[in-house]
Protein backbone atom coordinates (compact mmCIF):
# COMPACT_ATOMS: atom_id res chain seq x y z
CA UNK A 1 0.00 0.00 0.00
CA UNK A 2 1.31 3.52 -0.90
CA UNK A 3 1.66 6.01 1.70
CA UNK A 4 -1.17 8.25 2.51
CA UNK A 5 0.78 11.43 1.45
CA UNK A 6 1.87 10.05 -1.83
CA UNK A 7 -2.13 9.18 -2.65
CA UNK A 8 -2.76 12.58 -1.47
CA UNK A 9 0.07 13.85 -3.87
CA UNK A 10 -1.67 11.83 -7.02
CA UNK A 11 -5.10 12.90 -6.72
CA UNK A 12 -4.13 16.37 -6.35
CA UNK A 13 -2.37 16.15 -10.11
CA UNK A 14 -4.82 14.55 -11.33
CA UNK A 15 -7.26 16.74 -10.26
CA UNK A 16 -5.12 19.45 -11.49
CA UNK A 17 -4.70 18.06 -15.09
CA UNK A 18 -8.47 16.87 -15.14
CA UNK A 19 -8.96 20.78 -14.72
CA UNK A 20 -6.61 22.12 -17.78
CA UNK A 21 -8.06 19.57 -19.43
CA UNK A 22 -11.47 21.34 -19.15
CA UNK A 23 -10.59 24.51 -19.38
CA UNK A 24 -8.73 23.81 -23.13
CA UNK A 25 -11.92 22.39 -23.91
CA UNK A 26 -13.97 25.20 -22.57
CA UNK A 27 -11.32 27.69 -24.68
CA UNK A 28 -11.86 25.26 -27.57
CA UNK A 29 -15.42 25.53 -27.76
CA UNK A 30 -16.29 29.22 -26.71
CA UNK A 31 -13.05 31.11 -25.87
CA UNK A 32 -11.37 32.26 -22.69
CA UNK A 33 -13.55 35.08 -21.10
CA UNK A 34 -12.28 37.34 -18.91
CA UNK A 35 -13.31 40.75 -17.08
CA UNK A 36 -15.12 43.69 -18.22
CA UNK A 37 -13.21 46.18 -20.70
CA UNK A 38 -14.68 49.74 -20.19
CA UNK A 39 -18.14 49.58 -21.14
CA UNK A 40 -18.28 45.81 -22.39
CA UNK A 41 -19.08 43.14 -20.18
CA UNK A 42 -15.94 40.52 -21.17
CA UNK A 43 -13.94 40.09 -23.77
CA UNK A 44 -11.85 36.46 -25.10
CA UNK A 45 -10.63 34.46 -27.93
CA UNK A 46 -13.05 32.87 -30.12
CA UNK A 47 -12.10 29.71 -31.77
CA UNK A 48 -8.36 28.50 -30.28
CA UNK A 49 -6.06 30.96 -31.69
CA UNK A 50 -2.82 29.93 -31.11
CA UNK A 51 -1.69 33.06 -30.05
CA UNK A 52 -4.13 34.44 -27.34
CA UNK A 53 -5.48 37.74 -27.66
CA UNK A 54 -5.62 40.58 -25.19
CA UNK A 55 -8.03 43.50 -24.46
CA UNK A 56 -7.46 47.02 -22.30
CA UNK A 57 -9.18 50.20 -22.07
CA UNK A 58 -7.51 53.23 -21.30
CA UNK A 59 -9.88 55.76 -19.40
CA UNK A 60 -7.76 58.79 -19.61
CA UNK A 61 -7.83 58.08 -23.62
CA UNK A 62 -11.37 56.71 -23.98
CA UNK A 63 -9.70 54.00 -26.15
CA UNK A 64 -9.72 50.11 -26.83
CA UNK A 65 -6.66 48.54 -26.91
CA UNK A 66 -6.68 45.04 -28.42
CA UNK A 67 -4.24 42.32 -30.04
CA UNK A 68 -5.46 39.19 -31.65
CA UNK A 69 -3.90 36.25 -33.34
CA UNK A 70 -6.38 33.56 -35.33
CA UNK A 71 -6.25 31.96 -38.57
CA UNK A 72 -9.40 33.23 -40.40
CA UNK A 73 -12.85 35.24 -39.64
CA UNK A 74 -14.32 33.11 -42.62
CA UNK A 75 -15.47 29.76 -43.83
CA UNK A 76 -17.28 28.15 -41.75
CA UNK A 77 -15.65 28.77 -37.94
CA UNK A 78 -13.99 31.84 -36.94
CA UNK A 79 -11.32 32.36 -34.56
CA UNK A 80 -10.63 35.96 -33.01
CA UNK A 81 -10.12 37.80 -30.14
CA UNK A 82 -13.96 39.64 -28.94
CA UNK A 83 -14.67 42.18 -26.84
CA UNK A 84 -18.56 42.16 -26.08
CA UNK A 85 -21.78 43.63 -24.36
CA UNK A 86 -24.87 41.45 -24.46
CA UNK A 87 -27.63 43.73 -26.37
CA UNK A 88 -31.00 43.40 -27.47
CA UNK A 89 -33.58 45.20 -29.15
CA UNK A 90 -32.33 47.95 -31.37
CA UNK A 91 -28.79 49.90 -31.42
CA UNK A 92 -25.74 51.15 -32.75
CA UNK A 93 -22.18 50.62 -32.36
CA UNK A 94 -19.53 53.60 -33.84
CA UNK A 95 -16.09 53.47 -33.65
CA UNK A 96 -12.91 54.88 -35.41
CA UNK A 97 -10.53 51.98 -36.07
CA UNK A 98 -6.82 51.70 -36.67
CA UNK A 99 -4.67 48.78 -37.27
CA UNK A 100 -1.67 48.64 -35.70
CA UNK A 101 1.99 48.45 -37.93
CA UNK A 102 2.42 47.09 -41.15
CA UNK A 103 1.03 43.77 -40.70
CA UNK A 104 1.76 40.42 -41.59
CA UNK A 105 -1.03 38.97 -44.17
CA UNK A 106 -2.85 41.39 -46.09
CA UNK A 107 -6.03 39.97 -44.92
CA UNK A 108 -5.74 40.78 -41.05
CA UNK A 109 -9.54 41.54 -39.69
CA UNK A 110 -10.66 44.43 -37.62
CA UNK A 111 -14.55 45.99 -37.21
CA UNK A 112 -17.67 45.63 -35.38
CA UNK A 113 -19.40 42.39 -34.84
CA UNK A 114 -22.68 40.57 -33.39
CA UNK A 115 -23.03 37.33 -33.27
CA UNK A 116 -25.53 35.10 -30.67
CA UNK A 117 -23.15 33.09 -28.79
CA UNK A 118 -19.16 32.65 -28.55
CA UNK A 119 -18.99 28.99 -30.44
CA UNK A 120 -16.83 29.68 -33.32
CA UNK A 121 -19.02 28.56 -35.75
CA UNK A 122 -22.33 31.10 -34.70
CA UNK A 123 -23.98 33.00 -37.42
CA UNK A 124 -22.82 36.43 -37.32
CA UNK A 125 -23.07 39.99 -39.08
CA UNK A 126 -19.82 42.33 -38.58
CA UNK A 127 -18.53 45.28 -40.75
CA UNK A 128 -14.83 44.76 -41.44
CA UNK A 129 -12.09 46.48 -42.87
CA UNK A 130 -9.21 44.42 -44.09
CA UNK A 131 -5.15 45.21 -44.10
CA UNK A 132 -5.08 45.76 -47.71
CA UNK A 133 -8.21 48.68 -47.54
CA UNK A 134 -11.10 46.19 -48.37
CA UNK A 135 -13.82 47.12 -46.66
CA UNK A 136 -16.96 44.41 -46.37
CA UNK A 137 -20.47 43.49 -44.86
CA UNK A 138 -19.73 39.86 -44.07
CA UNK A 139 -22.55 37.12 -42.40
CA UNK A 140 -23.05 33.84 -41.73
CA UNK A 141 -26.56 33.33 -41.88
CA UNK A 142 -27.14 29.76 -39.83
CA UNK A 143 -24.52 28.20 -37.52
CA UNK A 144 -21.64 26.31 -39.24
CA UNK A 145 -22.89 27.87 -42.86
CA UNK A 146 -20.09 29.47 -45.16
CA UNK A 147 -19.59 33.60 -44.81
CA UNK A 148 -20.57 35.46 -47.36
CA UNK A 149 -20.06 39.40 -48.11
CA UNK A 150 -20.70 42.42 -49.97
CA UNK A 151 -18.46 45.18 -50.88
CA UNK A 152 -18.25 48.03 -50.08
CA UNK A 153 -17.11 50.88 -52.38
CA UNK A 154 -14.91 52.51 -49.98
CA UNK A 155 -11.21 51.38 -49.26
CA UNK A 156 -9.31 51.70 -46.09
CA UNK A 157 -12.07 53.11 -44.04
CA UNK A 158 -11.18 54.59 -40.26
CA UNK A 159 -14.75 54.89 -39.52
CA UNK A 160 -17.07 52.24 -38.90
CA UNK A 161 -20.96 51.69 -37.36
CA UNK A 162 -23.02 48.72 -37.61
CA UNK A 163 -26.98 48.83 -36.92
CA UNK A 164 -29.70 46.28 -36.08
CA UNK A 165 -32.55 48.06 -36.86
CA UNK A 166 -35.54 45.35 -36.28
CA UNK A 167 -34.64 42.66 -38.82
CA UNK A 168 -32.00 44.64 -40.92
CA UNK A 169 -28.25 45.26 -40.34
CA UNK A 170 -26.62 48.49 -41.56
CA UNK A 171 -23.30 48.74 -42.18
CA UNK A 172 -21.63 51.99 -42.26
CA UNK A 173 -18.03 52.90 -43.35
CA UNK A 174 -16.22 56.24 -44.36
CA UNK A 175 -12.82 57.70 -44.40
CA UNK A 176 -12.47 60.26 -41.72
CA UNK A 177 -14.02 63.10 -43.48
CA UNK A 178 -16.12 61.77 -45.88
CA UNK A 179 -19.84 60.66 -45.15
CA UNK A 180 -20.83 56.96 -44.83
CA UNK A 181 -21.68 54.93 -47.66
CA UNK A 182 -23.57 51.92 -46.89
CA UNK A 183 -24.79 47.89 -47.11
CA UNK A 184 -27.07 46.17 -45.57
CA UNK A 185 -28.71 42.39 -45.19
CA UNK A 186 -32.08 41.83 -43.33
CA UNK A 187 -32.24 37.81 -43.78
CA UNK A 188 -30.87 36.55 -40.75
CA UNK A 189 -31.68 35.68 -37.78
CA UNK A 190 -29.43 35.95 -34.75
CA UNK A 191 -31.99 35.95 -31.84
CA UNK A 192 -33.06 39.10 -29.54
CA UNK A 193 -30.17 38.74 -27.62
CA UNK A 194 -26.88 39.35 -28.61
CA UNK A 195 -23.23 39.76 -28.52
CA UNK A 196 -22.06 43.01 -29.49
CA UNK A 197 -18.62 44.22 -29.87
CA UNK A 198 -15.34 44.68 -31.43
CA UNK A 199 -13.14 42.28 -32.92
CA UNK A 200 -9.80 41.65 -34.27
CA UNK A 201 -8.16 38.57 -36.16
CA UNK A 202 -4.38 38.56 -37.58
CA UNK A 203 -5.34 36.20 -40.26
CA UNK A 204 -2.26 34.10 -39.64
CA UNK A 205 -2.62 31.78 -37.23
CA UNK A 206 1.32 32.37 -35.75
CA UNK A 207 1.21 36.22 -35.63
CA UNK A 208 -0.28 38.68 -33.41
CA UNK A 209 -1.80 42.04 -34.68
CA UNK A 210 -2.95 45.20 -32.77
CA UNK A 211 -5.50 47.63 -33.38
CA UNK A 212 -6.91 50.50 -31.46
CA UNK A 213 -10.39 51.52 -31.07
CA UNK A 214 -11.31 55.26 -30.58
CA UNK A 215 -14.50 57.11 -30.25
CA UNK A 216 -16.85 53.71 -29.43
CA UNK A 217 -20.33 54.61 -28.54
CA UNK A 218 -23.37 52.34 -27.63
CA UNK A 219 -26.27 54.01 -28.60
CA UNK A 220 -29.82 52.83 -27.87
CA UNK A 221 -32.06 54.68 -30.86
CA UNK A 222 -35.41 56.52 -29.69
CA UNK A 223 -38.10 53.71 -30.28
CA UNK A 224 -40.45 53.50 -33.01
CA UNK A 225 -43.57 55.64 -32.93
CA UNK A 226 -42.25 57.81 -29.88
CA UNK A 227 -43.39 61.58 -30.64
CA UNK A 228 -40.99 64.71 -30.91
CA UNK A 229 -41.10 67.45 -27.77
CA UNK A 230 -43.12 64.83 -25.85
CA UNK A 231 -41.02 61.21 -25.90
CA UNK A 232 -37.32 61.92 -24.85
CA UNK A 233 -34.11 59.58 -24.53
CA UNK A 234 -30.72 60.55 -23.27
CA UNK A 235 -27.93 62.87 -23.62
CA UNK A 236 -24.65 62.92 -23.55
CA UNK A 237 -22.46 66.00 -23.29
CA UNK A 238 -19.14 65.64 -25.63
CA UNK A 239 -16.38 67.62 -26.63
CA UNK A 240 -14.79 67.35 -30.12
CA UNK A 241 -11.28 68.14 -31.32
CA UNK A 242 -12.15 69.33 -34.45
CA UNK A 243 -9.20 69.03 -36.22
CA UNK A 244 -8.53 65.39 -35.47
CA UNK A 245 -12.14 64.39 -34.76
CA UNK A 246 -10.99 63.21 -31.27
CA UNK A 247 -14.08 62.97 -29.30
CA UNK A 248 -14.38 62.92 -25.02
CA UNK A 249 -17.23 62.28 -23.24
CA UNK A 250 -18.37 64.37 -20.27
CA UNK A 251 -21.21 63.94 -18.91
CA UNK A 252 -24.22 61.54 -19.37
CA UNK A 253 -27.57 61.72 -18.18
CA UNK A 254 -31.07 59.90 -18.44
CA UNK A 255 -32.56 63.33 -18.32
CA UNK A 256 -32.59 65.16 -21.82
CA UNK A 257 -30.60 67.88 -22.35
CA UNK A 258 -29.42 70.28 -24.43
CA UNK A 259 -27.24 73.22 -26.77
CA UNK A 260 -23.87 73.86 -25.21
CA UNK A 261 -22.27 77.02 -24.90
CA UNK A 262 -19.09 77.38 -23.79
CA UNK A 263 -18.13 80.48 -21.20
CA UNK A 264 -15.68 82.84 -22.61
CA UNK A 265 -13.16 81.80 -19.34
CA UNK A 266 -12.87 78.59 -21.11
CA UNK A 267 -14.02 76.64 -17.47
CA UNK A 268 -18.10 75.80 -17.91
CA UNK A 269 -20.60 75.00 -20.58
CA UNK A 270 -23.57 75.88 -20.75
CA UNK A 271 -27.00 74.02 -21.49
CA UNK A 272 -30.54 74.02 -21.05
CA UNK A 273 -32.42 70.81 -20.06
CA UNK A 274 -35.60 69.85 -21.42
CA UNK A 275 -38.19 66.90 -21.17
CA UNK A 276 -41.53 66.16 -19.39
CA UNK A 277 -40.20 66.16 -15.64
CA UNK A 278 -41.13 70.05 -14.56
CA UNK A 279 -38.66 70.13 -11.76
CA UNK A 280 -35.75 69.90 -14.74
CA UNK A 281 -37.28 71.32 -17.96
CA UNK A 282 -36.34 75.01 -19.10
CA UNK A 283 -33.80 75.35 -16.66
CA UNK A 284 -30.45 76.54 -17.52
CA UNK A 285 -26.95 74.64 -15.98
CA UNK A 286 -23.63 75.71 -15.98
CA UNK A 287 -21.23 72.88 -15.93
CA UNK A 288 -17.87 73.17 -14.68
CA UNK A 289 -15.34 71.29 -16.62
CA UNK A 290 -12.93 70.53 -13.55
CA UNK A 291 -15.57 69.39 -11.28
CA UNK A 292 -17.78 67.73 -13.83
CA UNK A 293 -20.53 69.13 -11.86
CA UNK A 294 -23.56 71.65 -12.96
CA UNK A 295 -25.28 74.14 -11.00
CA UNK A 296 -28.55 76.06 -11.96
CA UNK A 297 -28.46 79.38 -13.36
CA UNK A 298 -31.04 81.83 -11.63
CA UNK A 299 -32.97 82.98 -14.48
CA UNK A 300 -35.71 84.27 -11.93
CA UNK A 301 -39.46 83.45 -13.40
CA UNK A 302 -38.04 82.54 -16.84
CA UNK A 303 -37.90 79.07 -16.09
CA UNK A 304 -39.03 77.60 -19.31
CA UNK A 305 -35.83 78.15 -21.36
CA UNK A 306 -35.50 76.47 -24.73
CA UNK A 307 -32.11 75.60 -26.41
CA UNK A 308 -31.58 79.08 -28.44
CA UNK A 309 -29.36 80.60 -25.61
CA UNK A 310 -26.26 82.78 -26.64
CA UNK A 311 -23.44 84.24 -24.79
CA UNK A 312 -22.54 87.88 -25.84
CA UNK A 313 -19.12 88.42 -27.52
CA UNK A 314 -17.62 89.60 -24.06
CA UNK A 315 -19.09 86.87 -21.99
CA UNK A 316 -20.69 89.10 -19.36
CA UNK A 317 -24.34 88.37 -20.47
CA UNK A 318 -26.56 85.42 -21.67
CA UNK A 319 -28.77 85.83 -24.35
CA UNK A 320 -32.08 83.44 -23.67
CA UNK A 321 -35.07 82.45 -25.39
CA UNK A 322 -38.08 81.85 -22.75
CA UNK A 323 -41.35 80.50 -22.97
CA UNK A 324 -43.11 81.53 -19.52
CA UNK A 325 -45.35 83.84 -20.19
CA UNK A 326 -48.50 82.34 -21.16
CA UNK A 327 -49.95 82.73 -24.75
CA UNK A 328 -47.04 84.19 -26.28
CA UNK A 329 -44.42 81.65 -27.35
CA UNK A 330 -40.80 81.97 -27.28
CA UNK A 331 -39.56 85.64 -26.46
CA UNK A 332 -35.89 87.00 -25.96
CA UNK A 333 -34.23 88.17 -22.58
CA UNK A 334 -30.85 88.58 -21.53
CA UNK A 335 -29.47 88.26 -18.14
CA UNK A 336 -25.99 88.25 -16.61
CA UNK A 337 -24.29 85.04 -17.61
CA UNK A 338 -23.71 84.92 -13.47
CA UNK A 339 -27.96 84.64 -13.62
CA UNK A 340 -30.06 87.43 -12.06
CA UNK A 341 -33.62 89.12 -13.07
CA UNK A 342 -33.81 88.95 -17.00
CA UNK A 343 -34.61 91.53 -19.28
CA UNK A 344 -37.45 91.35 -21.90
CA UNK A 345 -36.02 92.40 -25.02
CA UNK A 346 -38.67 91.07 -28.04
CA UNK A 347 -42.22 92.38 -27.60
CA UNK A 348 -43.15 89.67 -30.45
CA UNK A 349 -42.95 86.20 -30.39
CA UNK A 350 -41.77 83.41 -30.98
CA UNK A 351 -38.56 84.99 -31.37
CA UNK A 352 -35.40 82.74 -31.05
CA UNK A 353 -32.49 83.81 -30.07
CA UNK A 354 -29.09 83.03 -32.03
CA UNK A 355 -26.39 85.78 -31.99
CA UNK A 356 -25.54 88.80 -30.31
CA UNK A 357 -23.35 91.24 -33.09
CA UNK A 358 -19.80 91.99 -31.80
CA UNK A 359 -20.18 94.87 -30.25
CA UNK A 360 -23.02 93.80 -27.82
CA UNK A 361 -25.55 96.77 -29.71
CA UNK A 362 -27.32 94.05 -31.15
CA UNK A 363 -28.95 90.44 -31.23
CA UNK A 364 -30.26 88.41 -33.99
CA UNK A 365 -32.97 85.71 -34.11
CA UNK A 366 -35.25 84.01 -36.37
CA UNK A 367 -38.77 85.36 -35.56
CA UNK A 368 -42.45 83.77 -36.78
CA UNK A 369 -44.40 86.84 -38.18
CA UNK A 370 -47.46 86.46 -40.30
CA UNK A 371 -47.23 82.63 -40.73
CA UNK A 372 -43.16 82.99 -42.06
CA UNK A 373 -40.14 82.73 -40.28
CA UNK A 374 -37.18 85.05 -41.17
CA UNK A 375 -34.32 87.12 -39.33
CA UNK A 376 -34.43 90.13 -37.31
CA UNK A 377 -32.50 92.34 -35.52
CA UNK A 378 -32.86 94.10 -32.57
CA UNK A 379 -30.66 96.55 -30.11
CA UNK A 380 -29.72 94.29 -27.29
CA UNK A 381 -31.14 96.90 -24.59
CA UNK A 382 -34.53 95.86 -26.25
CA UNK A 383 -34.90 99.70 -27.28
CA UNK A 384 -36.72 100.47 -30.84
CA UNK A 385 -38.19 98.30 -33.23
CA UNK A 386 -37.08 94.90 -34.39
CA UNK A 387 -35.56 95.26 -38.20
CA UNK A 388 -36.47 92.42 -40.97
CA UNK A 389 -33.55 91.13 -42.38
CA UNK A 390 -34.60 88.46 -44.78
CA UNK A 391 -37.84 88.19 -46.32
CA UNK A 392 -38.11 85.06 -48.84
CA UNK A 393 -40.82 82.56 -48.74
CA UNK A 394 -39.81 79.59 -46.64
CA UNK A 395 -37.53 79.37 -43.39
CA UNK A 396 -34.46 81.54 -42.70
CA UNK A 397 -32.97 80.43 -39.39
CA UNK A 398 -30.23 80.25 -37.20
CA UNK A 399 -28.41 83.78 -37.92
CA UNK A 400 -24.71 84.27 -35.98
CA UNK A 401 -22.43 87.15 -36.99
CA UNK A 402 -18.86 86.46 -37.84
CA UNK A 403 -16.74 87.90 -35.14
CA UNK A 404 -15.41 90.93 -37.56
CA UNK A 405 -19.21 92.13 -37.72
CA UNK A 406 -18.94 91.92 -41.93
CA UNK A 407 -21.46 89.24 -41.49
CA UNK A 408 -24.35 87.18 -40.72
CA UNK A 409 -24.43 83.74 -41.74
CA UNK A 410 -27.61 81.84 -41.54
CA UNK A 411 -29.10 79.08 -42.74
CA UNK A 412 -32.27 78.80 -45.43
CA UNK A 413 -34.48 76.36 -47.56
CA UNK A 414 -34.69 79.36 -50.50
CA UNK A 415 -32.57 77.16 -52.68
CA UNK A 416 -34.67 73.84 -51.93
CA UNK A 417 -32.77 71.49 -49.33
CA UNK A 418 -31.42 73.68 -46.14
CA UNK A 419 -28.48 75.27 -47.05
CA UNK A 420 -25.44 77.94 -45.76
CA UNK A 421 -25.70 81.55 -46.98
CA UNK A 422 -24.36 84.35 -45.61
CA UNK A 423 -25.65 88.48 -46.16
CA UNK A 424 -24.10 91.66 -45.35
CA UNK A 425 -25.69 92.89 -41.44
CA UNK A 426 -28.41 94.72 -43.14
CA UNK A 427 -29.57 91.99 -44.78
CA UNK A 428 -28.21 92.92 -48.02
CA UNK A 429 -26.18 91.12 -50.95
CA UNK A 430 -27.13 87.19 -50.11
CA UNK A 431 -24.87 84.08 -50.93
CA UNK A 432 -25.40 80.80 -50.80
CA UNK A 433 -22.11 79.24 -48.88
CA UNK A 434 -23.21 75.12 -49.24
CA UNK A 435 -24.71 73.45 -52.06
CA UNK A 436 -24.76 69.86 -51.13
CA UNK A 437 -26.94 66.75 -50.42
CA UNK A 438 -27.36 67.36 -47.27
CA UNK A 439 -29.74 69.29 -45.20
CA UNK A 440 -27.51 71.69 -43.17
CA UNK A 441 -28.20 73.80 -40.14
CA UNK A 442 -26.83 76.15 -37.29
CA UNK A 443 -23.60 77.80 -38.93
CA UNK A 444 -21.23 78.67 -36.14
CA UNK A 445 -18.20 80.93 -36.47
CA UNK A 446 -15.10 80.05 -35.18
CA UNK A 447 -13.88 82.65 -32.51
CA UNK A 448 -10.58 83.34 -34.53
CA UNK A 449 -12.56 83.65 -37.47
CA UNK A 450 -11.33 81.20 -39.87
CA UNK A 451 -13.86 77.70 -39.37
CA UNK A 452 -17.24 77.02 -39.52
CA UNK A 453 -19.03 73.86 -37.98
CA UNK A 454 -22.65 72.91 -38.85
CA UNK A 455 -24.69 69.86 -38.49
CA UNK A 456 -25.70 68.19 -41.66
CA UNK A 457 -29.18 66.24 -42.05
CA UNK A 458 -29.74 63.60 -44.33
CA UNK A 459 -31.50 64.54 -47.72
CA UNK A 460 -34.74 62.53 -46.52
CA UNK A 461 -35.83 64.91 -43.40
CA UNK A 462 -38.40 67.88 -44.07
CA UNK A 463 -35.46 70.44 -45.18
CA UNK A 464 -37.78 73.06 -42.97
CA UNK A 465 -37.45 70.59 -40.11
CA UNK A 466 -34.21 69.43 -37.54
CA UNK A 467 -35.61 66.78 -36.26
CA UNK A 468 -34.52 64.39 -32.63
CA UNK A 469 -32.38 61.33 -32.95
CA UNK A 470 -31.52 61.13 -36.29
CA UNK A 471 -28.14 59.74 -37.77
CA UNK A 472 -26.47 63.12 -38.16
CA UNK A 473 -23.08 64.53 -39.20
CA UNK A 474 -21.27 67.34 -37.61
CA UNK A 475 -19.42 68.86 -40.50
CA UNK A 476 -16.20 71.66 -40.43
CA UNK A 477 -15.69 74.26 -43.34
CA UNK A 478 -13.21 76.96 -43.77
CA UNK A 479 -14.90 80.31 -43.61
CA UNK A 480 -12.78 81.43 -47.03
CA UNK A 481 -14.22 78.59 -49.16
CA UNK A 482 -14.14 74.98 -49.98
CA UNK A 483 -16.27 72.06 -49.25
CA UNK A 484 -17.20 70.87 -45.71
CA UNK A 485 -15.65 67.92 -44.36
CA UNK A 486 -17.32 65.07 -41.88
CA UNK A 487 -15.28 65.52 -38.45
CA UNK A 488 -18.43 63.61 -35.96
CA UNK A 489 -20.53 60.43 -37.27
CA UNK A 490 -22.84 60.70 -34.23
CA UNK A 491 -26.95 60.16 -33.11
CA UNK A 492 -28.52 63.19 -32.76
CA UNK A 493 -30.35 66.33 -34.03
CA UNK A 494 -32.42 68.50 -32.36
CA UNK A 495 -30.03 70.33 -29.68
CA UNK A 496 -26.73 68.78 -31.23
CA UNK A 497 -25.26 72.41 -31.85
CA UNK A 498 -28.18 74.36 -32.26
CA UNK A 499 -26.07 77.29 -30.67
CA UNK A 500 -22.53 78.78 -30.94
CA UNK A 501 -20.27 76.02 -28.89
CA UNK A 502 -16.95 76.75 -29.69
CA UNK A 503 -13.46 76.87 -27.29
CA UNK A 504 -12.01 80.07 -26.95
CA UNK A 505 -9.57 78.72 -28.42
CA UNK A 506 -11.23 77.58 -31.49
CA UNK A 507 -9.88 74.04 -31.32
CA UNK A 508 -12.77 72.64 -29.79
CA UNK A 509 -16.41 72.05 -30.23
CA UNK A 510 -19.26 71.29 -27.31
CA UNK A 511 -22.35 69.31 -28.56
CA UNK A 512 -25.29 66.65 -27.43
CA UNK A 513 -25.21 62.94 -28.61
CA UNK A 514 -28.45 61.02 -27.39
CA UNK A 515 -28.94 57.24 -26.43
CA UNK A 516 -31.53 55.77 -24.60
CA UNK A 517 -30.50 53.64 -21.70
CA UNK A 518 -28.09 51.13 -22.54
CA UNK A 519 -28.79 47.51 -20.27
Amino acid sequence: MLPFGTIRSRLISRVVVLAIMLLMVDRTIAGLQDGAVGEFEAHGDIGAPKMAGTASYDEAQQQYALSAGGVNMWGQKDEFHFVWKRLSGDFIIQARIELLGKGVDPHRKVGLMIRPTQEADAPYVDGMVHGDGLTSLQFRRTKGGITEQIQLPVKGADVMQLERKGPRYIFSAARFGDPFTESEVSDITLGDEVLVGLALCSHNGDVTERALFKDVRLVRPAKDGFVPYRDYIGSVLEILDVQSGRKQVLHRSDQPFEAPNWTHDGKALIFNTSGRNPEWRGRLHRFDLATRQSTIIDTGTNNRNNNDHVLSFDGKMLGISDQSLQGTGSTIYTVPVGGGTPKRITQLAPSYLHGWSPDGKYLIYTGGRNSEFDIYRIASDGSGAEVNLTNFKGLDDGPEFTPDGKFIYFNSVRSGLMQIWRMRPDGSHPEQITNDQFNNWFPHISPDGQSIVIISFPKDIDPADHPYYKRVYIRLMPIAGGAPKVVAYLYGGQGTINVPSWSPDSKKVAFVSNTDTIK
